[in-house]
Order: structure tokens, then sequence, then C-alpha cells
């Protein structure tokens, strides 16, 4: 019938609009960004130290598992290598990976779910599916321990392992990867990430598609792509669906083929296209500042007036629909967001706290510097270790936001909940690290004796400091989810009555500023001021009610600790290698290297302890792989040994982490 769908054209069509926003928000975050300079920032001063690289030279786990192929429909094992980009290898062997050999493939989890059980992802895929599934799934797991990755457009991984133990490790692994994944937009970069955040958020609500969106995640050509396949794949579907042949089985498998080719293509002119924007962009931003500087004060009286204008016609709308339809709310959603969060970071304290008093406990035996260094070897990678975080994320994924959803337009609360997740790893990082500092300077400073002494009170001053960021970085994630959930829906409640009145105001900005104000974001600041207040008042309560030990905004710490900054400029210590005494003969264990080899090996973050004898899978396609027994949670000298014989030289070592980074659309202004 002649029917065809340009997937080229319809993605050119997504990228020239959102390139068109993206020019137009550009201007406005430089412009935002040279007046923040300039006026500076208030708000209280975290007190915590931050490392900037914490992955240099680490890589994360590895290990043995099946994986299922769909070419012959058979099981095989794959030694999988997890680096510090969090980027997923994949090997026929570990004798492959330690050849340096090409891995077999590699998996970036921006988008994907993991999920554990053959009913989770038959409910997936039946959403997803041009064709009805059926009630038995179409592959048959080769153990009672799947492990799947789904993913609404790319292709879907199965992996299975031969122990409980061990899926809910490599859960807690591939969790972790997703996690990172997904927190794919720098934080760092003030101009292009609020540039490509707010085009993106523009774009969607053009479209009438307000509200948080679960699949702005990833980096930025993997976000477009997300937003050009959900447009582009319910038509695709209805086109190529009667024009499957075969089983059922052969159907869906032949979608998920065609459906992963598109997203590559897609993907890939997504991003040709916007860097093409970005270095336009960048390449006007000379100018662009200069003019800025030089007409700051008119540029901002200009804007000022133009604020008010708009705000006499929006406010008392907005206050009318503020008293019905948010303000009752504001509590409860306060109140669903406060509880797993706080349970979270309250964990992470704990489990924080708990390892210190495992080192003390051990410096009391053997009380030399050489075992608090061992200890502390362990202890500074502790929030990169997926199994010993877990308990922290589980209590924040208990974040429901029951019959709010529907109400504020908020897809699923899993855009907090990893962001909350994100936050709690950083703060961990944060107190190993100050720990870290303050402790190596204390030993430097004396002899062995008192050690003890010496690990508690850096543990007191650490924890004293964590509880003061803990509440500062809770309550400003509290005031930024809230603005989440309430904006979009404000905006979508007020702009038909308002947009009509909009361009008139266009005109009273004078043409050499006009790149730099636009009235639509004018409309969205003097709505996000209207809730505010609200909003700062609720969080201020409950901090003024110390509820989950949040701090009140009266409280400040400031420079409690005046030398502490300069430690802040030293990097990661290197405890193995500069305590070295008794850690050699460990290192030496089973060790057939020389000293050279030991130094140029990657220290893996997660060791995993194989073990002989234990069962395979019935499976006459597979190679004989042990199973994988548990990862020490406690430390002990055994970690310490395997850990060792675990250890690979990764190929990769020049990738660092990608710096941390959030994907929230409103931020405190």
């Amino acid at each position: 019938d002649g029917q065809y769908i340009s997937i080229h054209s319809r993605t050119g069509e997504v990228m020239g609009e959102v390139g068109r926003l993206y020019e137009q928000q550009y201007a406005v975050a430089l412009f935002n960004k040279v007046r923040f300079d300039i006026e500076g920032g208030g708000g209280p001063q975290p007190q915590l130290l931050h490392r900037k690289t914490p992955l240099e030279d680490k890589s994360i786990f590895s290990g043995s598992l099946f994986q299922y192929q769909e070419e012959n429909k058979k099981w095989r094992n794959r030694f999988v290598f997890v680096p510090d980009s969090y980027i997923i290898n994949y090997y026929d062997s570990k004798a492959s990976h330690d050849k340096h050999l090409h891995p077999k493939g590699t998996i970036n989890c921006s988008g994907y779910k993991v999920l554990t059980s053959m009913e989770q992802y038959l409910d997936l895929i039946s959403n997803s599916l041009p064709a009805k599934v059926g009630s038995s799934p179409f592959l048959k797991c080769a153990t009672q321990f799947p492990l799947i990755l789904w993913h609404p457009f790319a292709r879907h991984f199965y992996f299975c392992v031969v122990t409980e133990k061990e899926q809910q490790k490599w859960n807690a692994v591939l969790q972790d990867c997703v996690r990172h994944a997904n927190d794919g937009l720098s934080e760092e970069n003030k101009v292009q990430t609020p540039a490509f955040t707010d085009a993106v958020r523009l774009y969607r609500q053009a479209k009438g598609q307000y509200g948080t969106w679960e699949m702005m995640c990833g980096v930025p050509s993997q976000i477009l792509a997300n937003l050009v396949m959900e447009g582009l794949l319910p038509e695709l579907r209805e086109l190529i669906s009667p024009r499957l042949k075969g089983k059922l089985y052969e159907r869906q498998k032949n979608w998920m083929l065609i459906s992963d080719a598109v997203y590559s293509l897609v993907q890939g002119q997504c991003q040709t296209q916007y860097e093409d924007v970005v270095q336009k962009c960048e390449a006007s931003r000379t100018s662009l500042e200069a003019c800025l500087r030089t007409d700051m004060d008119q540029i901002i009286t200009s804007k000022e007036h133009v604020t008010n204008k708009i705000r006499a016609v929006v406010v008392p709308k907005a206050e009318k629909l503020l008293k019905v339809s948010i303000e009752p709310y504001i509590g409860s959603i306060l109140d669903a967001l406060m509880e797993p969060t706080s349970r979270g970071f309250s964990e992470v304290r704990d489990v924080f706290f708990r390892e210190l008093v495992d080192m003390s406990k051990n410096t009391l035996n053997e009380g030399t510097k050489e075992t608090v260094a061992q200890h502390m070897d362990r202890i500074s990678m502790l929030a990169f270790h997926p199994v010993k975080m877990q308990s922290c994320y589980e209590k924040v994924e208990q974040l429901s936001l029951e019959g709010l959803q529907q109400r504020f337009d908020v897809s699923s609360p899993s855009v907090f909940v990893q962001r909350a997740q994100i936050l709690m790893r950083e703060q961990m990082d944060d107190a190993v690290y100050t720990f870290e500092q303050i402790l190596h300077q204390s030993l430097e400073s004396q002899g062995s004796e008192e050690l003890c002494k010496t690990i508690q009170r850096c543990q007191d001053r650490v924890i004293k400091k964590f509880d003061y960021d803990s509440s500062t970085v809770r309550k400003r994630f509290f005031r930024e989810a809230l603005l989440q959930i309430f904006i979009p829906y404000m905006l979508k409640q007020l702009t038909p009555s308002c947009a009509s009145d909009l361009p008139h105001f266009q005109e009273l900005i004078f043409e050499d500023f006009s790149r730099f104000i636009l009235v639509e974001n004018i409309f969205e600041e003097v709505v996000l001021h209207s809730v505010m207040k609200d909003i700062m008042m609720a969080v201020k309560e409950a901090a003024v009610q110390r509820r989950h030990n949040l701090y009140r905004d009266s409280i400040v710490l400031s420079n409690s600790d005046p030398s502490l900054h300069l430690l802040g400029e030293n990097p990661s210590i290197d405890w193995a290698g500069e305590y070295k005494g008794e850690k050699e003969e460990v290192d030496g264990a089973g060790d057939d290297g020389g000293e050279s080899q030991k130094t140029r090996r990657m220290k893996q973050v997660v060791s995993m302890i194989q073990v002989e004898g234990a069962p395979t899978l019935p499976s006459e396609s597979c190679v004989e792989v042990p199973g994988v027994e548990d990862i020490p949670e406690e430390g002990g000298e055994e970690e310490e040994e395997e850990e060792e014989e675990e250890e690979s030289p990764d190929e990769q070592q020049d990738q660092n982490a990608p710096a941390e980074n959030k994907t929230e659309i409103y931020r405190e202004k």
C-alpha cells in the first residue's frame, strides 16, 4: 500500500525543534550563570570534603554468569567486567579479558530496568510488543535465578546465575550500573545542562506532556533518542505489526530487533545534530558573554520591568489555583518524600559508622598503623560497593506517591528515588573521603599509641559534619522534588488562560536584550515563585520540629573546621602503598607476579569469591562455571587475598567515571 515512515526525516523534525529551543535557552542559561557569578549565591556551605574522581584506577566488579543467546537459543558462560565507567563489558571467558581482547559486547544501562523474575519481564513486554504475549515465556530460563535487562526501545539482555545470593549481588551491581548511566547530565556544566533540560521540557510541554518523564535518563543523545522514539514507536508498531510473519516467538523477536535497530539509527542522528547545535552555541558564547557583562544592569532592569507586568496578570490566577489544588497536598507529599529518603540517609550513616566501629575493634587487638591502613583500603571505596550500599538504596525505594501521581502528572516515583540514591552515594563518599583525609593527617603526626582514640576523634568530627550536610542536602532535595511535582501541574492549568497575553510582553523588551529575556521563561519563574514560599515554609516547619533529624535553617556550622578545606585538594590516599608492612604478606598469598605486576593491577571495589565444586547449569552448551559465594560484607583477610586473585588488568584505565550530575528540571533559582 506504499505506506512508509521516514525515520531520518522524523528524527530531523524533532531535532530541528529541540535545536531551536536549545539555542534560545542557551542564551538565557548563560545570562543566569553570568549573573550568578557576579552576584553569588547564598546557602549553607558543605562541611564534608568532596573528591572529584573517586574511581580513578578502580574497577567495580567482575565475575561469571550465563547469558542467553537468541541466535541459537542456548545459554553460554560469560565473564562480565564492570569498569569505572559502569559500561558492562562481557567476554567469552576471563582469559579473553585478561588478554585485553575486545569484549564480545558492551551494555550502556541507561534507560534499562533490572528484573529478577520472568513474571516481571512478561508484564513489561506484554505492554510493548505488537503481538499479545502468551502466559508462557518465550525463553526458558536455565536456572531459577534470572537477571534480565529490559528497555522500552533497545535490545534486551538475558542472564542467569546458580544461587539466590549470587542473584542478589548481581542485581545490586546491575542496579548501580543503571543508576550511574541514567545520571548522565553533568551538573558541573552550568550553561549546557540547564539549556538542554529546559529545551526538552519545553518541547514536551508544547505537545501537552507536562510532569516528570521517566526516560529523561542518560546522556543528551540518549534522552533525545528517547524523545523521538516516544512518538515514532507506536506508528512503527502499527505499520510493521501486520507484516510480521511466523510463530508468536519469531514475531516478538523480530519486532525487538527492528526496534533496537531503529533506536540505534535515531540515537546516531540525534548525537550528530545535537553536537552541531552545541558547537554553534559555543561559538557565539564569547560575544554573548561580552554583551552580558557590558549591559548586565540594564538587562536585569528590563527583565524586572517585564516580570512585574507578567506577575500582575499571572499571580491572581496562580494564587487561586494554589489555595484549591496545591496547598492542601503539600504536607502529605512532603511526608511521602521525607520518610523513605531520611531512612535511606540514616542507613548511610549507620553503614559508615559500622565500618568504623569494626576498624576500632580490630585496632584494639592489633594496634598498628598497618592494620588501620588495611581497613582504610577497604573502606575508601564504600560508597561504590553496590552490595554494601544496597540496604541504603532499598530504604528509599519504598517511596510511594500513591493517589497523588495521577493528580500531578508524576509518571512514577523512580525519578525521585534515583535522584535520592545518587545524593546518598555522594554523601557516603564525602564522609569516607573526609574521614580518610583527617585520619591520614592524624596518623602522620603521631605514633601508633592510642590509635583507637584517634579513630574515635576523627569519627566524631566526621559524623557531626555528615549530620549537618545530610540535613542541607535533603532539604534541598525535598524543595526541588516538590517543585518538580507542582510546577508542571500549575503550568498545565495556567497556560491556556495566560498564553494569549504573553506575546504582548515580548514587545516591551529592548531588541538587543531579547535573546536573554524570554517571556515564556519569565512566566514559568513567576509561577515558580508563587508556590516557592509555601514549599520553603513546609520544609522549614519540618526542620523546626526536628523531624527526621533535619536542622533549622538558622543553625550554621560556618567555618567550624577552618583547616579542613586545605585537605580537600589532596588526592585519595593509597593506604596499601603507604603502609606496606603487613599488607605485603597478604598480597603475596597465592600471587605469582612480582611487585611491579601488583602495582599495575587495578583495584576492584567488589571482590567475588569463587568456590570450588559448586553446582553448574544443566545444559550441554555451557562452559562449566563455579558458583559464586558471598562477597564478604564484613572484611577479613580472606577478602583481601581473594580480591587480589580476582583483580584483573583493565584496558580502559583512562576512562574516568563521568562527573556526578542531576537531571532535575527545576532548580532553585
